[in-house]
This record gives C-alpha cells, structure tokens and sequence, in this order.
C-alpha cells in the first residue's frame, strides 16, 4: 500500500491546555471494525523482504502517526479493560512498543518475553520453531507473580509459533493468560491453530499472501 491515508481521518493531537505543546490523542472513531479499517491503510507493503517473494508487512507509517497509534493502542485495549488484567506481557521487539502503552491504560504491569540472553538473572525458556531449527524465548523466573491474569501483546500473529511459546511461559511460572492481542494477523499461516481455546484480539487480518 501507500504511505498511509490522509491525517485527516486520523486527527492527531488536541491541545492539553498546558501551553507547551502536549497533547492527548483524540480517540474519537466509533466501532473496532471502523477502527481496523482505517488503521489497514497505514501498513505498508514492501516486497521482497527481508528474502525474495516475501511482503513484509510495515507498520512504522502506523506508529509514526500519533493518532492511529493512539487507535491501535485503544482498540487493543479495549476487550480486556474490565478484565482484570495484572500484568502485560510484550514479545521483542516490536511487541514491547505496543505492550507498554497498554498495559499503562489498564493500570497493569509490563514484563518484557526476550529472545536467549538478553535477560540479566534467573530466567525460565521456551522453544519455539523456524523454518530450519529451533530458538528460545526467556522471561525472568521472578517476572511475572503466581496466579496474576497476564495478557500478552505482539505486533504480528504470523505462524503462532512465537504466541505459543509465551502462553507457555507464562503458564510455566503459574499465571494465567487471559487472552492475546496483535496489531496484524496473517490469517493464511494458521498461526489460530497453536493458540486454540484462546481469546485473540487481532486489530487487521490478512487472508492470503500479498493481501
């Protein structure tokens, strides 16, 4: 796609009062699917990335508008905000730039899931599959306390290998996963299938390859 429609859907900041240039995001457009329709148009296709026949899926245009970010956020945050939720969990990398904004607006805790030894003390692992071979995700052992309502955050369900292994995680450390969120769904890789009996919020969801 484009560059991303024009900033007068979204509306940017409304003054705060304060005089100095701050602002709160209008958050003002009625219903998800609206919501997820016009936050579509700021993705951005690019082709042949990172390896040839791929169409990666940019979000940047969406995060660098301060109002469509601002409806991302909203819009994730919505299905869990009289939930419960203690605790936020964002997947590196691109999850912790959504997690932390939504664990803030429901008053939670946010616990980052990194990839094998980027975190300093005790640790609990997980594997998750590549395409050839395996990885590790890590969340500290202390991270996350027993028996608190966790939601986990990702910019991306894609094969659901990444999902599945945080759900397991958490679930090591004797929490619960109340549900997960994403900002994009690539519905044709089936990554639902890893994640079944779950609660999934995905805000835009691709069918097919390319869409």
């Amino acid at each position: 796609m484009g560059g991303g429609p024009s900033k007068r859907v979204w509306r940017g900041l409304e003054p705060s009062g304060s005089g100095q240039g701050v602002g709160i995001p209008r958050r003002y457009v009625d219903g998800v699917e609206t919501r997820a329709n016009l936050l579509a148009g700021y993705v951005r296709d690019i082709p042949d990335f990172p390896t040839p026949g791929v169409v990666f899926k940019d979000i940047t245009p969406l995060l660098s508008d301060a109002g469509a970010f601002a409806g991302a956020v909203d819009t994730l945050v919505e299905p869990f905000r009289h939930r419960g939720i203690d605790q936020v969990i964002g997947v590196e990398a691109r999850g912790f730039i959504l997690a932390a904004p939504v664990a803030y607006l429901l008053g939670a805790g946010f616990v980052p899931v990194r990839k094998q030894g980027k975190l300093p003390r005790l640790v609990e692992q997980e594997h998750y599959a590549l395409e050839y071979g395996t990885d590790l995700l890590e969340i500290h052992a202390d991270g996350l306390v027993a028996g608190s309502r966790v939601l986990v955050i990702d910019d991306v369900l894609a094969t659901g290998g990444t999902a599945a292994a945080t759900v397991r995680l958490v679930e090591k450390v004797g929490a619960e996963v109340v549900g997960l969120g994403f900002m994009l769904e690539l519905a044709f890789l089936g990554g639902r299938r890893q994640l079944e009996g779950r609660e999934i919020t995905a805000l835009v969801s691709y069918a097919e390859a390319g869409a």
